[in-house]
């Protein structure tokens, strides 16, 4: 199932619509993603789906525009979030698609293999709302000023404490 959802708040951030999709097969992670979106003051379109071939198919989809910004689950059926990932950096239609892996889990192992796989960032999911909502804002943020590049790999793992790094974002 492929949901979307619009936030219709004012645009602070000057977008005119922030287009987020969003790749995880939790729904209560989905719907706590989307409860965290709603309360921030942009625009956004919110498409999620909920495993990884579902994702693909969406992707490969030459009707519809590429979102702004990919929020990717690593632990998914069908297709996990490593594959999804290496599909998307071999596509020269996906290639520059930012891709933010946002999982539970936090292995340098697995945060290096993100990395060198071509993710722009790295997020654990936080547990506490506020904290979720702080780091979702951040990402966002960056994203939406168009500054964002591939981060050396001090910068690619973004916490609730990286508001001083990245200033110019917000």
């Amino acid at each position: 199932m492929i949901f979307s959802f619009f936030n219709m708040h004012s645009d602070r951030m000057n977008l005119e619509k922030l287009e987020i999709l969003l790749a995880d097969d939790d729904l209560d992670d989905c719907l706590f993603f989307r409860e965290a979106v709603a309360e921030l003051e942009i625009l956004v379109r919110l498409t999620a789906t909920h495993d990884g071939e579902q994702l693909m198919e969406f992707l490969n989809n030459t009707k519809l525009a590429l979102p702004h910004v990919l929020f990717l689950d690593l632990n998914m059926p069908r297709k996990n979030g490593f594959e999804c990932l290496a599909e998307i950096k071999n596509n020269l239609n996906l290639i520059h698609l930012p891709v933010i892996v946002f999982s539970t889990s936090f292995e340098q192992d697995v945060v290096n293999q993100l990395y060198l796989g071509g993710a722009q960032f790295f997020i654990r999911k936080p547990a506490n709302f506020s904290q979720f909502k702080k780091i979702i804002k951040l990402a966002l943020s960056i994203i939406a000023t168009g500054k964002w590049t591939k981060p050396n790999k001090d910068f690619f793992v973004l916490t609730v404490h990286d508001f001083e790094r990245f200033k110019f974002a917000i």
